[in-house]
């Protein structure tokens, strides 16, 4: 037998005996309550017992967030049953033993029993019942109120949720892996917090057991000991009740143990820190504890208190508060080292190209208050949405976009932002980083109160919103967006939009250098050869300016190969090449099996236009304003209402006014793909939403 024979059969064996251990281990807590126990078993798994719980507690004081605890409702009703199981045998010994002396039913027992009673009964009992009290009344029915909330507004939320996961994913924030795993958890924490609200129900059900049970051993162990044993109320009360109270509080301590974690876990905010370093950095304002060691003093001073237990805390209180002073300035100062500018040089007469020339391709210029969402390390969650934007539209349009220098510009309004495309500003609005965007859903019937206007990317109505109304929005059907992804949805229309001018031949080049690799031949044979690398660069800025993908570079070679005879201008090669290409568009938004929505021109629209395109030069569309008008607002229309329902719409015209239309329609609408007859995929089916009438007051049929 081979080594990697033996390899997965050992891993399997591994696998196999830990998927018994479970439920041999939940036959056995059953087998406890039914078979009696030595005392020497019950030592031992009380001792478990205890280990179980402070395990559980310590992972739930360590954990980021809820969810990284999932296991958590069940190994609560483990725990749980382990409990009860040892109630029952001990109960059984507590019962039948007990008259032959306190360490019938163990050490652990007899030693709770006795360090708590210390000699006193009653002290004893109300021990017990305060501990109870505590678990049920104080923790137990906070941490069930909090769980039955929390599942409530996380059931509420998931439609939000989900639909903001669309968003960023339409948006291309998100790769489709990443929306995949988004909408597990999201799906992962409402099964969680659904568990948790049941599984807090355990711990009550825990407690109010523990009273039964302690008293039912000591009515029991009373009874049985003075009728069947013939002990005196007094020997037999030393006997039963110190059995009874150490056996309820060794169930108990656990149970509490249990029930702080199960608080915890419930009230735990997500965070990348663990609960002690998160609590840590909330409370360690020196402007807080300044206060504290001054009313601490004050209190030290007023006669009859005692003054130098107050004093140390005062004084205590105020190094606590000069020691985070010292701590907040070396951030402060570490901050501005970070962001201080360059020094200027020794000559300030001196000027060098560096100083004029700005050769970033694309920019983000941000203003003052902007920058808190920009971190001095590794750039924040601004900085990797742009990154995920980028690679997001590189493969979409098949090459490698340029950098995004983001900078900042204290020339800018507040909560402004402008995107420059080499020196030129294509974009700019204002966000506001202490808020998030509310978009309004379909049946959203409840108006969310904040600052209305208008989604930077789309146009569609919005509303900024302060975080603490997050939760309302979203179970008001609304879409709640981060700002850093507002803005980066931003830039990613942006980078549509002006791919064309982003491509250079550097970046032609290393297309073709990535492609020879594959298809060295083809490469040769067609640049130069065939075609210089300017007008190829030219050719595929064409095709780009329509968001039309050039990932598949080896067909634009051969397709470009076979019309070098043609003598076809730039525009008029690009025009050619559409056909071919326009397939890796459409598949981008409308899946294969779907039929594709299209609008179309009415035949006498249709028509105008032509006639328009044949007296109008070069690429231009001479029409009448009022016609262009009301030709635009009808798409307009149709595209928006199209976004709303998350639907990429196409406009089919005729080959002969194709481009010069898409032209003109460019300059009006951001994204709605004009298509010739001739460019639709065989065999694709077609669902014709609309035909457009240039007719004034005609309604789009």
């Amino acid at each position: 037998m081979s080594m990697s024979d033996t390899i997965p059969r050992n891993a399997g064996l591994g696998e196999t005996a830990t998927g018994l251990a479970l439920p041999f281990g939940i036959l056995m807590l059953v087998a406890m309550m039914v078979l009696p126990l030595p005392a020497f078993l019950l030592d031992l798994f009380f001792t478990v017992n205890i280990l179980i719980s402070l395990l559980i507690l310590m992972v739930a004081l360590h954990t980021f967030r809820p969810l990284d605890f999932s296991s958590f409702p069940s190994l609560l009703l483990v725990a749980t049953v382990l409990r009860l199981a040892l109630n029952v045998a001990s109960t059984r010994i507590v019962l039948s033993s007990g008259h032959t002396g306190t360490e019938a039913a163990g050490k652990v027992i007899e030693a709770f029993g006795a360090f708590v009673i210390a000699g006193n009964f009653v002290v004893g009992i109300f021990v017990f019942a305060i501990i109870v009290i505590i678990n049920l009344v104080v923790i137990t029915k906070g941490a069930g109120r909090v769980s039955e909330v929390s599942a409530r507004f996380t059931l509420d939320a998931m439609p939000g949720k989900q639909m903001a996961i669309d968003s960023d994913l339409n948006a291309g924030v998100l790769t489709a892996e990443e929306a995949t795993m988004r909408r597990e958890d999201v799906g992962r924490e409402a099964d969680f917090h659904g568990a948790m609200d049941g599984a807090s129900k355990f711990v009550k059900g825990d407690a109010v057991a523990g009273i039964l049970i302690l008293a039912i051993n000591v009515i029991g162990g009373l009874a049985i000991g003075t009728l069947q044993h013939d002990l005196s109320v007094g020997q037999a009360a030393q006997l039963y009740v110190l059995l009874s109270i150490g056996d309820g509080l060794v169930a108990q301590i656990p149970s509490l143990l249990l029930s702080i974690a199960t608080a915890i876990i419930v009230t735990r905010v997500s965070s990348s820190q663990d609960m002690a370093q998160h609590i840590k950095g909330e409370i360690s304002m020196s402007r807080a504890w300044f206060p504290v060691a001054g009313v601490l003093g004050l209190i030290g001073l007023v006669p009859g208190m005692p003054t130098m237990l107050f004093t140390g805390m005062a004084v205590i209180s105020g190094v606590a508060g000069y020691v985070f002073r010292q701590t907040e300035m070396r951030e402060n100062t570490d901050e501005i080292k970070q962001n201080k500018a360059p020094e200027e040089p020794s000559d300030p007469d001196s000027l060098t190209v560096d100083d004029v020339a700005d050769l970033s391709a694309v920019t983000m210029l941000l203003s003052y208050p902007l920058l808190t969402m920009v971190d001095a390390d590794d750039g924040g969650p601004l900085a990797r949405r742009i990154t995920s934007v980028r690679k997001q539209v590189s493969q979409a349009l098949g090459f490698v976009l340029p950098g995004v220098r983001v900078r900042d510009d204290l020339a800018l309004p507040a909560n402004a932002y402008q995107i420059k495309v080499g020196q030129t500003v294509v974009a700019e609005n204002k966000i506001y980083p202490d808020h998030k965007l509310a978009i309004q859903g379909a049946n959203s019937r409840i108006k969310v109160v904040g600052m209305d206007v208008k989604d930077p990317s789309f146009g569609i109505e919005a509303t900024w919103i302060k975080p603490e109304r997050e939760l309302e929005a979203e179970a008001n059907d609304y879409v709640v967006i981060e700002p850093e992804t507002v803005l980066a949805t931003h830039l990613s229309q942006v980078l549509y939009k002006h791919a064309s001018e982003l491509i250079g031949q550097d970046d032609v080049q290393e297309l073709l250098d990535n492609l020879t690799g594959v298809a060295p031949q083809l490469v040769q044979s067609v640049i130069p050869k065939l075609l210089p690398l300017h007008s190829l660069t030219a050719i595929l800025r064409h095709v780009l300016r329509e968001r039309i993908p050039i990932s598949d570079l080896r067909l634009i070679l051969e397709l470009l190969s076979e019309m070098a005879a043609r003598n076809l201008s730039i525009a008029e090669t690009a025009e050619a090449l559409r056909p071919n290409l326009v397939g890796l568009l459409i598949q981008q938004s409308t899946p294969l099996n779907e039929p594709l929505p299209v609008v179309t021109l009415e035949s006498s629209l249709e028509h105008l236009l032509i006639n328009s395109a044949k007296q109008s030069e070069g690429d231009q569309l001479l029409l009448d304003g009022a016609l262009a008008e009301r030709l635009v607002q009808s798409l307009v229309d149709l595209n928006e209402e199209q976004t709303e329902a998350g639907k990429k719409t196409f406009l089919i015209v005729s080959p002969l006014i194709r481009r010069k239309l898409s032209t003109f329609l460019r300059q009006h609408i951001a994204d709605f793909p004009v298509l010739s007859f001739t460019e639709l995929p065989d065999g694709r089916q077609v669902d014709i939403i609309a035909s457009v009438s240039g007719e004034e007051n005609a309604p789009t049929q």
